[in-house]
């Protein structure tokens, strides 16, 4: 019970009174949008953007812990894909919909957080690690599977696909801000005290303010869409994930603080890119944007368990 006290309820009750003053009408869309715009769009990239300065990239990037992690998630994206498809008989560029939203987990608004509340801010390299890799890898996948699947026998250029994933990964600013921060620690250059500084304070601000925001952008989530379809992406996102993680890392013999840092990060629920994936292409969007709320909610067993599992 300690643990729910001290390390998750925190973390959802910052969460959560963005829902409240919210729905009671004191935070009002302009203001979510303002707020999440300069969390996401600056704050948070801003904190990327220094931890990316700052990372021993050869020690920082473990195989087993990448491994572990990914393998878990597109495993998700596969499952969901066909179960959609064979099981829900829905179109498949739907069934790509469905599968992003189970892979894309909330590594950043909620992974950090908790994993830094449950073990310390030294614990965090695994998560900067699997943060790197996560939109630019994701989006690029969901993005070309999307478009191959839409132009399935229409003879799609690669460049014109390729042209369009560029684009779309391009316009994500925690990837410009991760991107900025690795070209800054190839080159060698050291960073001016005052940037570094000026960067740390942003950083500082992103995480609980994105919390908050996010809690605002919840309360538009109407739990709408199919139950069934709904209840997939929630399953495979809060169970099969973290289980596949955590038996990916026992066969690899993570040390504890990849273990640590892969699991909880695979236990988050679906992020809100999950949604946006889904608005992009205008088709499962109901769905989605539903198991981001459910998922959300039910994460805080999931992690519950998770944190008592793990050393």
């Amino acid at each position: 019970m300690g643990l729910l006290l001290d390390v998750i309820l925190p973390v959802f009750v910052v969460l959560g009174a963005g829902y409240a003053l919210a729905r009671a009408g004191r935070f009002t869309d302009p203001a979510i949008d303002a707020l999440m715009w300069f969390a996401q769009g600056l704050a948070v990239p801003c904190l990327l953007f220094r931890q990316a300065v700052h990372m021993d990239l050869k020690a920082d990037f473990g195989l087993g812990l990448l491994a572990s992690f990914y393998a878990g998630a597109f495993l998700c994206f596969f499952l969901a894909f066909f179960a959609t498809w064979k099981l829900f008989r829905r179109p498949l560029d739907e069934c790509v919909a469905v599968g992003f939203a189970a892979m894309f987990s909330n590594t950043l608004l909620l992974g950090l957080p908790i994993t830094e509340r449950a073990y310390g801010t030294g614990a965090l390299t695994g998560n900067y690690a699997i943060i790197a890799m996560h939109s630019p890898m994701f989006y690029a996948f969901g993005i070309t599977f999307m478009e191959l699947v839409r132009h399935k026998g229409q003879g799609l250029s690669p460049r014109v696909l390729g042209i369009k994933v560029a684009r779309a990964i391009g316009k994500q600013p925690l990837v410009v801000g991760l991107a900025l921060g690795f070209a800054v620690n190839l080159s060698g250059l050291p960073l001016p005290g005052a940037l570094d500084a000026g960067a740390e304070m942003l950083g500082k601000a992103g995480l609980p303010t994105a919390l908050f925001g996010l809690g605002g952008v919840l309360w538009r989530y109407k739990p709408e869409g199919d139950k069934g379809v709904i209840a997939l992406i929630v399953g495979l996102a809060l169970v099969v994930h973290p289980a596949v993680t955590w038996g990916m890392g026992q066969l690899l013999t993570l040390d504890i603080g990849a273990m640590r840092s892969s699991v909880v990060t695979a236990a988050m629920p679906p992020g809100a890119n999950a949604y946006l994936f889904a608005h992009m292409y205008g088709i499962g969007r109901r769905s989605a944007a539903s198991a981001v709320l459910w998922g959300t909610g039910l994460a805080l067993l999931s992690v519950w368990f998770w944190l008592s599992v793990l050393p």
